[in-house]
């Protein structure tokens, strides 16, 4: 057996056994701070320390370890991920780069590698946002772009974010204090499932991540007039329902018009007081945009709320629009890009370039960090489902070439 494909079937095994961590018994999750993300968490640390690793949990329940450099004043490159998992979740979304990383730095370990910068390795904590309805608490942490204001935000059971940090043996006082200064960073690097069908229609193992797109998460309300089904005629109705249903297939036609540009969904529905004999009075739904191209992001934006204005104005139904969540478009370092470019070719992959429509941890620390991604096939493309899949031979190639990204990266800067 090759050493690449012993590491690749201990990253499978260790896959698997984290995805036996579970709060429901019928399917993954680990959402932040419940018991199952604590008990996967430490089963990870110990992973980190059998591999020769410094460990520590920070104030908001990052797991980090760090390999230090003997080099005076060495800055840090972050190799990062997260194992937070959304509900009903897939084994590989998040833990796979963590996982890869360990496997990274136990070889360098193992070969007594002369580093010429330290390497962090981070579990980040939250980045999937499902208790809190929020998205990347952990790596704004450690970006030094932490919102306090979101500490007050509270669960479905009425706990508070302050509150869970202290649970969980944090305290929300200190969370600056887990920054890594601007000027320390060196660089990031995330290994992530691709979550899309490109590489696995292709028969490709992994692609060089370009961007990330930017997007905005739109709340709309639709209140019209509740009424006896049986009663109002269908000319005199103020059905919020279909009234949402029209908004819902004008954003659906205006994006498959510009499938190049964009995407749009509508993923969350809800009929307030919902019953078969009485007209919807109010409708409330979600809207996701994305794009890898602001302008593109900002035109759609204002068309779609344009028009779904002039529908509920034509069907007198009044029309609540509330931006939750905006974050814009990141493009990866071209550096790094070029250095995990070169390591594809070197290891014998066809070179395939992607902007990758989910967001990811690299967002906020591109703000303070030159960012890289590396994609791996998936089955189908499928991702936040059970029937999330990476096989065997696209973590070798994954090892492979991470490995030689992170050789080019040392003798780059030795």
């Amino acid at each position: 057996m090759s050493n690449e494909l012993y590491r690749a079937e201990r990253i499978m095994a260790r896959i698997n056994d984290l995805a036996s961590i579970s709060d429901d018994a019928n399917g993954i999750a680990r959402t932040f701070g419940t018991p199952a993300f604590l008990k996967g968490r430490s089963k990870v640390q110990e992973w980190m320390q059998e591999a020769g690793l410094q460990t520590r949990v920070d104030n908001i329940g990052n797991l980090r370890a760090i390999l230090p450099s003997a080099v005076p004043n060495a800055k840090t490159f972050v190799i990062a991920s997260h194992i937070d998992t959304v509900i009903n979740a897939g084994k590989f979304d998040g833990p796979l780069g963590v996982l890869m990383g360990i496997d990274l730095l136990e070889q360098l370990i193992q070969t007594k590698q002369a580093l010429p910068f330290h390497i962090e390795l981070i579990a980040f904590c939250d980045e999937e946002g499902v208790r809190f309805h929020t998205t990347y608490l952990g790596s704004k942490v450690v970006a030094g772009s932490f919102d306090e204001s979101v500490l007050d935000k509270k669960d479905a059971a009425g706990i508070a974010l302050w509150e869970l940090i202290r649970q969980i043996g944090g305290d929300p006082k200190k969370l600056s204090q887990d920054a890594i200064p601007p000027n320390n960073w060196l660089g990031y690097f995330e290994i992530h499932i691709e979550q899309g069908p490109v590489l696995y229609e292709r028969g490709i193992p992994v692609a060089v991540v370009t961007a990330i797109a930017g997007q905005r998460r739109i709340t709309l309300g639709f209140k019209g007039m509740a009424g006896h089904a049986g009663t109002v005629p269908m000319n005199m109705r103020q059905d919020a329902l279909c009234c949402a249903a029209e908004c819902i297939l004008t954003i659906e036609a205006f994006a498959t018009d510009h499938v190049k540009d964009l995407v749009a969904t509508v993923g969350k529905l809800e009929v307030v007081n919902a019953a078969s004999n009485v007209i919807p009075g109010e409708v409330t739904c979600t809207l996701d945009l994305r794009s890898a191209n602001e302008a593109h992001v900002t035109a759609a934006y204002k068309f779609i709320q344009t028009v779904v204005a002039d529908i509920c104005k034509r069907r007198m139904v009044t029309l609540t629009w509330n931006l939750v969540q905006q974050t814009a478009p990141v493009s990866c370092s071209p550096q790094l890009n070029q250095w995990l470019a070169e390591a594809v070719q070197n290891t014998g992959h066809e070179l395939v370039e992607l902007v990758s429509g989910a967001g990811h941890d690299a967002v906020p620390v591109s703000a303070v960090a030159p960012v890289t991604m590396l994609f791996v096939r998936c089955y189908k493309g499928i991702s936040h489902n059970p029937l999330e899949n990476t096989e065997l031979k696209d973590i070798v190639a994954t090892i492979q070439v991470s490995d030689n990204f992170i050789q080019q990266l040392i003798q780059h800067h030795s």
